[in-house]
């Protein structure tokens, strides 16, 4: 893509209001527009973010057997009644409306009523079970207080897929599979050595629940790490009996601050029996569904993915979510030969893999810029590398730079 034909532009400073880091630099690059405290605009970068980390989550469910769908945004509230969840002394952050027609309706805030009306339609026996639907779409909750950027936000882009088991033992082997696809999932976007399993409470959904924490100064959660083990309990259930169930020893355990990017909760009946979810066994007797919940949110795990990879210059994209592989650098020449070999580099690595910086801008502005977007590779064409028939080619994570020969670009894309 042509720097030039993006409407957005680079800004020198964030808003005074805005603290996290993540939102500073999103915002700065042109990447998310604030609208207000907790909502934010995808612009077209942030967008290919987004969708490149939503691919990745739909490869990783779709391989242990999930099933995309779309459920709707406003919420019935006879619906809700079914598990009290519409009361505001139970639920406090619904955004709720009312139709034209008096009707009362609200804004999903999280999506285990939805999956279990829709699937009453469709379980009716053993043979119908497990399934395991899921889907992208936008929550919201009216929090008192929205802070740390993308990774707290009151409307947001998330995912969730829902277990419909017959019994907690069929439940427990994809529950074991959700984990595994999720440690894939952070391994892809670049924060799996950072990220720790960690036991939490289920909160208003479960007794207990596992989260992925990442390691940053900007989480809001207190974890205790095995780093050996590579697992963590939450401050909020740390007890010597939680400790034990994990098989973890105290005086091993280490105080780090962590974001959660993604949780995963045994519900068992409990939104499967208000709604009278059952199926027919072998024998003819019926049986409750037995669900399980896994959640991502795609805001928050781009905003941590920011907090982990970037310095005092900007972002650092892993390759695997940027929305570019290379930065063209051309600096501004009078001499026809520069433009050229800009022109036939960008032609070669192809417009879906390169932001070409070819705006007519200072030297010292580009460069700032591609350290503040962030793409993993920086190529740099100017009149005295033209002339020695070589090419800048600079990696944004380590600094390092090296001279590269013009036949070496199709090697690139490797």
């Amino acid at each position: 893509m042509r720097q030039s034909r993006l409407f957005t532009k680079t800004r020198r400073e964030a808003p005074a209001d805005e603290t996290a880091k993540n939102a500073q630099f999103l915002i700065r690059g042109g990447y998310v527009h604030k609208e207000m405290a907790g909502v934010y605009s995808y612009l077209p970068l942030g967008l290919s973010v987004i969708k490149k980390i939503e691919g990745i989550i739909r490869e990783e469910m779709n391989a242990i057997g999930g099933t995309e769908m779309k459920t709707s945004i406003l919420q019935n509230k006879e619906v809700w009644e079914k598990t009290n969840r519409w009361d505001d002394g139970v639920v406090d952050n619904w955004f709720k409306t009312k139709l034209k027609n008096g009707t009362d309706v609200g804004l999903s805030w999280t999506n285990e009523e939805a999956y279990s009306n829709i699937l009453k339609q469709y379980i009716n026996s053993y043979k119908d079970l497990p399934i395991y639907p899921y889907d992208f779409k936008e929550i919201f909750r009216n929090e008192a207080r929205s802070k740390s950027g993308i990774m707290r936000g009151r409307e947001f882009y998330w995912k969730a897929l829902y277990s419909f088991s017959k019994n907690e033992a069929e439940h427990n082997v994809f529950y074991e599979k959700a984990k595994v696809a999720y440690q894939n999932i952070f391994e892809r976007v670049g924060i799996g050595n950072s990220t720790y399993i960690t036991l939490s409470s289920g909160g208003t959904f479960s007794k207990s629940s596992h989260e992925f924490q990442t390691l940053t100064e900007a989480g809001e959660d207190t974890i205790y790490v095995d780093e050996q083990q590579r697992i963590a309990i939450n401050k909020e259930v740390y007890t010597d009996e939680a400790i034990e169930s994990l098989g973890l020893k105290k005086d091993e355990l280490i105080e780090k601050k962590a974001v959660e990017v993604g949780n995963i909760f045994n519900l068992g009946t409990k939104f499967s029996e208000p709604f009278d979810l059952k199926y027919k066994n072998e024998k003819g007797e019926f049986e409750s569904v037995f669900m399980g919940c896994y959640g991502i949110g795609l805001g928050r795990l781009m905003g941590t993915i920011v907090e982990v990879f970037s310095d005092d210059k900007g972002i650092v994209w892993p390759e695997s979510v940027a929305p570019f592989k290379f930065s063209l650098v051309e600096i501004p020449s009078e001499k026809p030969e520069v433009k050229e070999m800009s022109e036939k580099i960008y032609k070669k690595l192809g417009e879906n893999n390169v932001l070409y910086d070819d705006r007519d801008a200072r030297a010292g502005e580009k460069f700032a810029d591609a350290d503040l977007l962030g793409m993993p590779y920086q190529i740099i064409v100017s009149e005295k590398n033209v002339a020695s028939g070589k090419l800048e080619f600079k990696n944004r994570k380590t600094g390092e730079v090296k001279m590269i020969s013009e036949s070496e670009i199709d090697n690139l894309l490797k």
